[in-house]
């Protein structure tokens, strides 16, 4: 259920306002990696927190970041699948992620899933 279509940064966002524009690319290339691994490790430790949560809520989840991952990757040329991105993400393997922590949808989360379906992140390259 929890599995996103993806996104794309735009040129404002990557580009930054303020000071961030005025950071040199790889001063804000490390922030990034830095803001990335802090969002990585949060929701590491929120195991609680459910995909179909985060996807009702914001419009992505664990597998969009894992798919955003998938596709930075292969633009690097790095050798990598989904599954392996979702590992990265989760800490552990999507199948025991979901033996352990996956809670089952309920009728009201599928039905919310659906209704926002069309703001749900895009993520080109990561198919």
């Amino acid at each position: 259920m929890s599995d996103c279509a993806g996104s794309t940064l735009s040129n404002e966002a990557a580009t930054g306002n303020g000071v961030a524009a005025d950071l040199d690319a790889q001063t804000r290339l490390e922030l990034e990696a830095a803001a990335f691994r802090g969002l990585v490790g949060h929701l590491q430790n929120r195991k609680d927190v459910q995909n179909i949560d985060l996807m009702n809520l914001a419009g992505f989840c664990r597998n969009c970041l894992a798919k955003w991952y998938l596709a930075a990757a292969r633009e690097h040329d790095v050798a990598m699948d989904y599954d392996q991105a979702r590992e990265v993400v989760y800490g552990m393997t999507y199948d025991a992620w979901k033996d352990n922590y996956q809670a089952p949808a309920s009728e009201e989360q599928k039905r919310l899933f659906k209704e926002n379906a069309h703001l749900h992140a895009v993520i080109p390259g990561a198919k």
